[in-house]
């Protein structure tokens, strides 16, 4: 992490307002809208509805926002990296069941994050309808919005692969001018109706839950989520700007968005009676309450600032998905760095796949309102499990009984949220959990396919590498047999005791002895620190054979090729390895010769037949082997494209089951004369 994050400071400040806050910072754009709609429509509005609505929005921002996320859970950095996987990737340790509120979490808050651009973008663009700019006039129509909406969207995700370094910088300031927005036309509006600040206590809040002004009862909490979705995401960008920018910055966050919500429950109290407005259940506080000429300007900026959110979260999917493909919870995917910018990712795949899943929700649910209808159910999914895994950290950290309490505490909360956004699912919920559900699909068939075959891998599949030493090495000296290569490499894994998979030493010796001056088994080992890179060297008491183990943390690249010329140039350097000077080069002094990787690549055509499996463990298996033979290949994903790869296909399992061997029952002798026999193998 950068050392300058670890202070705060203006500069560090302005970052974390361009890129923490984008989320949480346009929920003015919709929440009202959601509160009226819960009401039916404006004349229904009474001042006791809006100051305990209020009232809540304030008090849901304090206890899961400000002291769940900012006060507790960024106590649990893992070297300075925050969010879900993060907060796993420390406490996986704890319990082996700790995987499923990982994985759950996981799935929904990429879930969730589909439908945050279109529902900012979408609130932003409505902002349009009926406005005159310049010689063109926007009218009532919906469809305008959404081309409007799919233009911004597409442009967005189509620069993506460019990287967003250049326009980044202004993230920042265009933030600073949309909070400052929020504050000032939040007081301006509040001034007409002061009485509104009786929100700020607790005892409003808790009486709207029960008043007869709220029609919806507890369900209202689902509107009043909206308010803090942005939560979680907070939490996961701690990595990029530092805890202490986070902590200098959000209480100022926090204070412009409340100063606009009470504006606009200001303006919605004022104006709730009015015949312009009474029988109306599909409007926007936070345009209508602009005075006339400021109207265009609210627009662009909060267009900005919707912009800005959904970038925030498109990055933040790719960082979220690359922290879950080192933990092995996704698929390899190619994962690229479009710029010089620091932890700026790019991943063409997840890219894509978010813009038609994003766009097809824009399409669908056509306007803001209905998109709020379905917004925020998943994400309660995620942080009732960032509550669960935050429960094992502390209780390491403090009494078990505290840890507990508060564990406790939260998770009530958080429940009674869920249980109000229940009601969202026959309003679109389902949408969100469907999208849910196919990316926790894929993460459990992924990561339970890749431990049941660990499980079905006998020892009769590892043989020991210390078994095959003298064979290699006489190999390598055997001048009867062609060099294959002066350095042979084999990216497999090396357990304890030098166990290895009987398919490697088949490679080597059986299918066409490969002959090489140097045997390579590099095994690399995903670790808990984001950023580590390191490696161990063992040459099994040889001066040929290479026991190499990288410890690559998971959120460092794979960049095998690269690593592995260092540590030949260290070991030669060392007087470890012999120089391996080539006859002929292109490179002056070259110490090193060259290299072909061994790729074997398991198919999945033995599972049918194989008996000791389970129908659930075939599909687990074959559902993980398939989506490794769609995603990114081992070449590209070990970083071997410009390479010498030889890729081989093997059988999962070797080594035959006893039932699958033939046994002879009897020998036939035939004559010319004799009658018609048959061999039988009954």
């Amino acid at each position: 992490m950068n050392k300058q994050l670890e202070h705060i400071s203006l500069a560090g400040m302005l970052v974390t307002l361009g890129i923490v806050y984008g989320d949480i910072g346009t929920s003015p754009l919709y929440v009202m809208n959601a509160l009226i709609g819960d009401a039916g429509r404006m004349g229904n509005i009474s001042p006791n509805y809006v100051i305990g609505s209020i009232s809540l929005i304030f008090w849901t921002l304090m206890i899961i926002t400000t002291l769940k996320y900012v006060v507790i859970a960024m106590q649990a950095d893992n070297n300075h990296e925050g969010g879900i996987f993060a907060l796993y990737a420390l406490v996986r340790k704890n319990a082996k069941w700790l995987i499923f509120p990982a994985l759950i979490g996981g799935a929904a808050i990429l879930a969730d994050g589909t439908l945050t651009p279109a529902v900012t973008v979408t609130s932003a663009i409505e902002g349009l309808k009926n406005q005159q700019i310049g010689p063109i006039t926007f009218g009532n129509s919906q469809h305008d919005v959404l081309l409007i909406t799919t233009a911004v969207l597409l442009i967005l995700f189509v620069i993506q692969r460019f990287g967003t370094g250049a326009i980044g910088k202004s993230f920042g300031p265009v933030m600073v001018l949309w909070f400052g927005f929020l504050a000032v036309f939040g007081v301006i509006n509040l001034l007409d109706y002061p009485v509104i600040l009786k929100a700020l206590s607790p005892y409003y809040a808790i009486e709207i839950l029960f008043s007869p002004a709220n029609k919806v009862g507890i369900f209202i909490l689902g509107s009043i989520f909206l308010a803090t979705t942005g939560a979680e995401a907070l939490y996961s960008d701690m990595g990029h700007v530092g805890k202490k920018n986070v902590y200098a910055t959000w209480p100022l966050v926090y204070g412009a968005l409340f100063l606009n919500y009470l504006g606009q429950g200001a303006w919605v109290i004022n104006h709730a009676n009015d015949a312009a407005y009474r029988n109306l259940s599909d409007l926007n506080p936070f345009y209508e309450m602009l005075p006339g000429h400021w109207r265009l300007f609210g627009i662009i900026v909060a267009t900005l600032a919707a912009i800005i959110a959904s970038q925030a979260l498109i990055t933040g999917s790719y960082t979220l998905v690359d922290e879950a493909i080192g933990l092995k919870f996704l698929p390899r995917l190619i994962v690229k760095h479009p710029s010089n910018v620091k932890n700026q990712i790019y991943i063409s795949n997840v890219n894509w796949i978010l813009c038609i899943v994003t766009l097809s929700v824009v399409w669908y649910f056509e306007s803001s309102q209905k998109m709020e209808a379905a917004y925020g159910l998943a994400i309660t999914i995620t942080m009732l499990m960032t509550t669960i895994l935050l429960y094992e950290f502390l209780k390491s950290r403090v009494h078990q009984g505290l840890a507990l309490a508060t564990a406790l505490f939260f998770g009530m909360i958080e429940a009674v949220f869920l249980i109000a956004s229940l009601v969202k699912f026959v309003h679109g919920g389902y949408v969100t959990l469907a999208i849910m559900l196919a990316i926790l699909y894929v993460m459990w068939v992924w990561y339970f396919g890749n431990k049941r075959r660990e499980h079905y891998e006998r020892e009769s599949e590892y043989v020991s590498l210390m078994d095959y030493r003298d064979q290699l090495q006489e190999l390598s000296k055997d001048e009867t047999v062609p060099m294959f290569t002066t350095n042979l490499v084999y990216m497999t894994k090396i357990k304890g005791d030098y166990q290895i998979k009987r398919s490697t030493m088949y490679s080597i010796l059986d299918q066409e002895p490969k002959r090489a001056k140097v045997y390579w088994f590099v095994t690399v080992n995903e670790t808990n620190v984001p950023y580590e890179s390191n490696y161990t060297v063992n040459m099994l008491g040889t001066n040929n054979i290479v026991n190499i183990q990288l410890y690559l943390g998971f959120r460092k690249s794979q960049s095998v090729s690269v690593y592995l010329h260092q540590i030949v140039d260290h070991l030669v350097d060392q007087g470890v390895l012999e120089p391996q000077v080539p006859k002929y080069s292109t490179q002056r002094h070259r110490k090193v010769g060259d290299f072909k990787f061994v790729i074997i690549n398991e198919q999945p055509a033995d599972l049918v037949a194989n008996d000791q499996l389970s129908a659930l463990d075939k599909r687990l298996i074959g559902g993980r082997i398939y989506l490794q033979n769609i995603t990114a290949s081992p070449t590209s994903w070990y970083g071997l494209e410009f390479s010498n790869v030889v890729e081989e296909s093997s059988p999962l399992f070797i080594v035959q089951e006893k039932d699958q061997y033939l046994v002879q029952r009897k020998i036939y002798h035939y004559v010319a004369d004799d009658e018609e026999k048959r061999h039988s193998l009954n």
